[in-house]
């Protein structure tokens, strides 16, 4: 295989409602059937108006991004300082949900296309009607990596062509067969056409030219295929964001005694564990319901002596970086690992009971 990456000069200004196909087709009557046109998403959102308007600077301009971050976002996964890696409304996991400043006026901000892949659908239509060319149509956009430093350009919007190349069930020279290898062949000529266009040299559009023979018929996943569900995501949460969601539900997990009574040997292997994991170095005791009992009457006033719940030792103070131990037939689980994490504290309530002192703060 032999590819050629070939910019298209010319494309101007983008503005909304311009007409890309005849912008493009314009600039590159030379297309053939079969290329691979790359197109930054910035100019598809541009042409179909998902602009923001916002303050040149000041606080304000700030505070309006913040807004248009909000909407766009659907989950956030990991938050440090000013820098926001969240999911967007597509499915997309990226910083600040795509939201550009760049290349464009200073008093508004670009959005990603509503729908990369219809747009791309729609722009490979637009070409054939219009140049006569089956070309297929990549929408890229540029994505920091977990793990990597740098950054590069992956689809967003893909027509023409499958997102993912699957060698599974294939056999490599050495007669082993492939199970797992599927390569994302779209992010790849998403980058290869970023070579070409650059960030600063007004080409917002590349081809890349001898990797088809031909356009694919219609693939309806399109970009689609390659998010990842979630129930397959082992990274799906920053690390301060897993731990701390792992803590609260750890924290609050029902105290109902098993039909069988712990093994205290297994509980002991399941503190260290946790220790192991959450707080290298600290060492958890385990108490006895009785034990617990007796500490909360005489630390909490109104306490029942029936009720269960968590104990403060050491000291016994209702706030501040203490030892937390679960009690009960079920002893310890997670809730340990609070303590571990030096997480500020209050006593739960006893079930049924609204008097003691109350709420878990993370």
């Amino acid at each position: 295989m032999r590819l050629e990456i070939l910019p298209v000069p010319g494309i101007g200004h983008v503005t909304e409602g311009d007409d890309l196909a005849a912008l493009i087709g314009g600039a590159a009557p030379w297309l053939r059937d079969g290329d691979v046109l790359v197109v930054t998403s910035k100019i598809v959102s541009k042409a179909e108006g998902q602009l923001v308007d916002v303050p040149a600077d000041g606080p304000d301009r700030q505070a309006a991004r913040d807004e248009a971050l909000a909407a766009e976002t659907v989950r956030v996964v990991a938050a440090r300082g000013g820098t926001r890696i969240v999911q967007t409304r597509h499915g997309f996991v990226m910083a600040a949900a795509g939201i550009d400043a760049s290349n464009v006026d200073k008093t508004r901000l670009v959005l990603l296309p509503r729908d990369p892949d219809a747009s791309a659908r729609a722009l490979r239509a637009a070409l054939r009607e219009r140049n006569g060319v089956d070309v297929a149509v990549v929408i890229s956009d540029t994505m920091g990596r977990p793990w990597r430093n740098g950054l590069t350009d992956v689809a967003l919007g893909v027509a023409g062509i499958d997102a993912i190349r699957d060698h599974r069930g294939e056999v490599d020279p050495y007669g082993n067969e492939l199970t797992l290898t599927q390569m994302a062949v779209v992010d790849e000529l998403a980058a290869a056409g970023e070579l070409i266009k650059g960030k600063c040299d007004q080409m917002p559009v590349a081809v890349v030219r001898g990797y088809l023979s031909a356009p694919l018929t219609e693939n309806p996943d399109g970009a689609r295929a390659l998010i990842r569900d979630a129930s397959m995501d082992l990274f799906s949460l920053g690390t301060a964001e897993a731990k701390a969601a792992g803590l609260l539900t750890a924290a609050t997990l029902p105290d109902q005694p098993g039909a069988v009574a712990a093994d205290p040997a297994a509980v002991d292997r399941a503190i260290a564990i946790v220790a192991k994991v959450v707080a290298p170095g600290t060492v958890f005791t385990q108490v006895t319901d009785d034990d617990v009992r007796t500490g909360l009457v005489t630390i909490v006033p109104g306490w029942p002596a029936h009720a269960t719940g968590l104990l403060l030792c050491s000291p016994p103070t209702p706030v501040g970086p203490v030892q937390l131990v679960r009690f009960g037939t079920d002893v310890q689980r997670l809730r340990t690992a609070l303590a571990a994490q030096g997480v500020p504290t209050q006593l739960l309530p006893p079930p049924g009971d609204t008097t003691a002192a109350a709420t878990l703060a993370l």
